[in-house]
């Protein structure tokens, strides 16, 4: 039960849960039923109509009113691309660097989100990676970091690898202060944490569709705050223009840019995965994101008060105020735990310092029981072999 919603209904929507253990959502979500139709119907539509594509785009346009809605934003602050990677990408691309300028990132965060300013060094762009004082990030982080030459910050809201929750909100005051550039990478928080990136502060948020917004991947989504026509796409096609020539011909004149986030974007849509988008929004509108999150926060006290009974050590911060509400790492290194887990029908994921068990809205206090009850298990059979005597 939950005291949020009806989560034996969301679990009916999931039947991976009658499978196995499911406790990999900060991977990657199973596929909902509902989901799976409307992606169903995608295909039937354009097995049986030949492709209605303006049909097709018309609900694109209203998806991304939806998004918007999700993200306290207007639609003309919002892009579809393929993943988080490439909003990263694009971000970089699109701030003004000049030789000589720096960006500060956190040392240990997302490597995908790394790699996008790292491959900036050969524009004369000077990355400086930020060291955590233990797991905590806020404004403080960043102020004796910064010069004249500092153009923009990059982080991630959640942290994938032990679930820390940074206080992204100061860092974003703090930005504007400093006239800077906030980037954030979302992925791990949409669709689980209500995200308002006016409020924090955000110039550009990125996330993909595959975790919190229950969507496959191949889908991502942009956030561009308004008011940056400095912020250039560093590709363009016709999609990017204000006026698409209507014969199809490219002319030198004729480049000047959307003024919205769209000039992101390029070429066609992946239009199966944003017809999916829109199952998936009527799913976490009927349940609220405020009460996703609530419900996780809740197992992951639970699941806490377990791991302090059976001894086991969490790697990233217990404090709510801190911590993600569905990632958790537990201190359960190497020696073949992530084998035993998978034979014993538990999805999870092994990270840097441990397993990583992260919930999804369907996870119900059993599974958490269910889960330590399997853990004990192999704790109780690797003790006794250490207490066996030795001939």
């Amino acid at each position: 039960m939950s005291r949020h919603y009806d989560v034996a209904a969301v679990r009916r929507e999931f039947p991976v849960v009658d499978r196995m253990l499911y406790l990999d959502s900060a991977h990657q979500t199973p596929l909902a039923t509902s989901i799976k139709q409307a992606l169903i119907r995608f295909y039937e539509e354009g097995n049986e109509l030949a492709g209605p594509k303006p049909v097709w785009l018309r609900r694109v346009d209203i998806i991304r009113e939806r998004v918007a809605a999700l993200f306290s934003a207007s639609p003309s602050e919002i892009a579809f691309v393929k993943n988080t990677s490439e909003a990263m990408n694009i971000a970089a691309n699109a701030i003004p660097f000049a030789p000589g300028d720096n960006v500060l990132l956190v040392e240990g965060d997302h490597p995908n989100n790394a790699y996008a300013f790292l491959n900036l060094q050969r524009r004369g762009v000077e990355v400086r990676f930020v060291q955590l004082r233990e797991g905590a990030v806020d404004a403080s982080t960043f102020a004796h970091h910064i010069d004249r030459n500092t153009r923009a910050i990059s982080l991630s809201h959640v942290t994938f690898h032990s679930g820390h929750r940074f206080d992204v909100a100061s860092v974003g005051a703090f930005c504007a202060e400093a006239g800077i550039y906030l980037i954030i990478d979302a992925m791990q928080s949409t669709g689980v944490i209500p995200l308002d990136p006016s409020q924090l502060g955000a110039t550009i948020v990125g996330s993909g569709c595959h975790k919190g917004l229950l969507v496959p991947q191949g889908l991502g989504i942009l956030y561009c705050q308004s008011g940056h026509q400095e912020l250039r796409p560093a590709y363009m096609a016709m999609s990017s223009l204000a006026k698409p020539p209507v014969d199809y011909i490219a002319r030198p004149e004729n480049m000047a840019l959307r003024d919205d986030a769209s000039r992101f974007e390029i070429g066609n849509f992946n239009l199966p995965d944003i017809h999916a988008l829109s199952a998936s929004l009527d799913l976490l509108e009927r349940v609220g994101i405020p009460n996703i999150e609530a419900h996780l926060y809740d197992l992951g006290d639970h699941l806490i008060d377990h791991l302090d009974e059976a001894g086991i050590s969490l790697v990233g911060p217990r404090d709510r105020a801190l911590r993600s509400p569905h990632i958790y790492v537990l201190d359960l290194p190497g020696d073949g735990w992530a084998e035993y887990l998978a034979e014993e029908q538990v999805r999870v994921s092994p990270e840097r310092d441990g397993i990583r068990v992260s919930f999804g809205l369907f996870n119900t206090n059993r599974d958490v029981d269910d889960f330590i009850r399997i853990v004990r298990r192999r704790l109780g059979a690797t003790r006794s072999r250490d207490l066996a005597p030795t001939s």
